[in-house]
């Protein structure tokens, strides 16, 4: 009898030590300040119920070597990604718009953007040509709050992410005879800027620089991008760009003249043309087949 009493008496303590321990808040290096000698860090909370460590502490996956040997068939391809269009939204998620990770990547330095000389990445930017990029000078006037004197400002409007409504992306499609496998390669990546004269009407587009895509993988790897289907998955950027998870339309192809596709056809006939292209592409492996 007195040893089942002591049994009792254990099992409520255990019981009541673990409600304790369930009772108490917990609190990790990202929920709760810190305490130091003096004083404490201001208490800053987390927007969420756990730590998110695996985009953190993800590890890229290199490229497998390719041999020139094994390649007997390439094509490049120019393509345009509009970000207005429902499965590109991603681009343009107001929380890491898809341009501000970019520059600001490369204003410290992490990744190297090319100069839109051409498209061969061959002309690299400086640092403080980066700083400025994208922005706009605007003259305003504005009066003297003593004197009421009339006085001319310039002031510097800077990027706005939702300017950007166009990416283009230079790409490589290759048949690979060591793994009998049609593949792709993503080269670069530049944004397209929309210019408007001062009534507002639309003037022109251009790239505002290149992005080498190889050599920015690692950032990408590590930089949280909008996964529509699961908010605990988040993709990062790379995995949007390596599972092709955007649409996009070809913009122009390698050619002897070099030509747009706009270039040589107009209307309803530069999405055929474009379809066209894409079509040809898949059915060379499909022809190297025999069913």
């Amino acid at each position: 009898m007195k040893i089942n009493l002591q049994i009792l008496l254990l099992c409520v303590a255990c019981l009541l030590a673990g409600i304790t321990a369930t009772a108490q808040p917990i609190f990790n290096e990202s929920s709760a300040p810190a305490e130091e000698a003096g004083g404490t860090s201001e208490y800053i909370p987390r927007d969420g119920f756990y730590d998110k460590e695996i985009m953190r502490d993800r590890r890229l996956l290199s490229y497998d070597h390719i041999r020139q040997a094994d390649v007997f068939w390439e094509k490049r391809i120019w393509r345009v990604v509009d970000v207005r269009e429902k499965m590109n939204k991603t681009f343009s998620w107001p929380e890491n718009p898809f341009i501000n990770i970019l520059i600001e990547g490369a204003s410290s330095g992490e990744i190297q953007l090319y100069s839109t000389l051409d498209d061969k990445f061959t002309t690299p930017l400086e640092p403080g040509e980066i700083g400025s990029m994208g922005g706009s000078m605007d003259t305003i006037v504005t009066f003297d709050p003593d004197t009421y004197e009339e006085q001319i400002k310039v002031v510097r409007n800077e990027l706005n992410w939702e300017d950007i409504k166009r990416y283009r992306i230079k790409e490589v499609w290759f048949f690979d005879e060591e793994t009998s496998m049609l593949q792709v390669r993503i080269l670069g990546i530049a944004p397209l800027k929309e210019e408007y004269d001062d009534n507002g009407n639309f003037k022109f587009e251009y790239p505002m620089f290149w992005m080498y895509y190889p050599d920015c993988r690692e950032l990408l790897s590590r930089k949280e991008a909008y996964n529509p289907l699961n908010d605990a998955q988040r993709m990062s950027w790379e995995d949007i760009l390596e599972m092709r998870f955007f649409d996009s339309y070809v913009w122009k192809e390698s050619n002897v003249h070099d030509r747009r596709i706009q270039d040589y056809k107009a209307g309803v006939q530069i999405l055929f043309e474009a379809e066209k292209i894409e079509e040809s592409i898949l059915n060379f492996e499909h022809d190297l087949w025999s069913f």
